[in-house]
């Protein structure tokens, strides 16, 4: 239990001092943006691209590891769809953001980390990868649901071009791209660029925590109680209990990287699902509840699956 308080509480730490820093305005009005921008367009991308072309290609593409992750979020997306659907009645875009609050882990700001933090620099390469696919593969899927649902029939080609243009000119898709090409063709590296890649990308996880507690400055739990609970007990419960029956009775994994991808499932729901529902004008105030309340409630739920984990 020591080693759990060790790594929760600092790094529940940090995302509070962000809170602070941003109640008290003392990063003044632009704080939160210039430090998101920073994480999103070069701390992350130099941490993706020097973690990856450092290894060898059999790892990145761990099939075992990605399909147990992906199964574990189809099953839970079912389920979430259903109670959606059938016991709250949303319907279209509102829909989709909200499937995608009971889903979609915040591996970027805070499971990278986190895992990091628990167990060593060796567990930022499977984070990476699952933030790799949540951000490319699982955020394209959802931006391409919401947009179907919000556009016209003539134009749907157009709003899927434009969706898929979007993903791929991700700074965090096109670093993970080089890094991967660097690992495929044996390309040497050199040793100026992974040491700046290596002191860069070590300020992407208290430099992400830190953004994520400015994010949560001025948002509001106010919406439907009931609703935001049972989709924050979705991601916090329902995700990661799923992804480890996957793991036991379906699909072995390395048990480094089962550990990791048990945590990684056990996360709050990412703040993407915000920037997603802000940018459609759909579900915003209910998205801003859930991200908000798995956050708080995963400083228990990320307590108990990191005893069982060991650490």
């Amino acid at each position: 239990m020591q080693a759990v308080v060790n790594v929760v509480l600092p790094v529940f730490a940090i995302v509070l001092a962000g809170y602070a820093c941003g109640r008290f305005r003392l990063l003044g009005t632009g704080g939160s943006e210039a430090l998101n921008g920073f994480v999103y367009f070069a701390a992350l991308p130099a941490l993706f691209f020097g973690s990856l072309a450092k290894v060898e290609l059999s790892q990145i593409f761990n099939w075992p590891y990605l399909s147990a992750y992906l199964l574990g979020l189809l099953a839970s997306a079912v389920i979430a769809l259903a109670v959606g659907r059938f016991v709250f009645r949303t319907r279209g875009a509102a829909l989709a953001v909200q499937n995608m609050g009971a889903i979609f882990a915040n591996t970027g700001y805070m499971g990278i980390p986190l895992a990091i933090t628990a167990f060593g620099r060796e567990a930022a390469l499977p984070a990476i990868l699952l933030t790799i696919v949540n951000g490319a593969l699982i955020m394209g899927l959802y931006i391409l649901w919401i947009e179907a649902q919000l556009s016209t029939a003539s134009h749907r080609l157009h709003v899927a071009r434009d969706a898929l243009m979007g993903v791929v000119r991700s700074p965090l898709v096109l670093s993970a791209t080089a890094g991967i090409l660097a690992s495929a063709f044996a390309i040497e590296v050199p040793a100026p660029l992974l040491t700046f890649c290596d002191i860069m990308g070590a300020a992407a996880p208290p430099a992400a925590l830190f953004a994520m507690g400015l994010f949560m400055v001025g948002k509001s739990f106010k919406g439907d109680l009931i609703e935001v609970s049972a989709m924050s007990a979705l991601k916090l419960v329902l995700h990661p209990l799923a992804t480890f029956a996957v793991v036991c009775w379906l699909i072995p994994v390395d048990p480094d990287w089962r550990r990791v991808l048990l945590l990684l499932a056990a996360l709050p729901t990412g703040s993407l699902v915000f920037v997603l529902a802000s940018q459609n004008n759909t579900y915003v105030r209910r998205a801003t509840g859930i991200i908000l309340g798995s956050t708080l409630a995963s400083v228990v739920t990320l307590s108990w699956v990191l005893v069982y984990l060991g650490v």
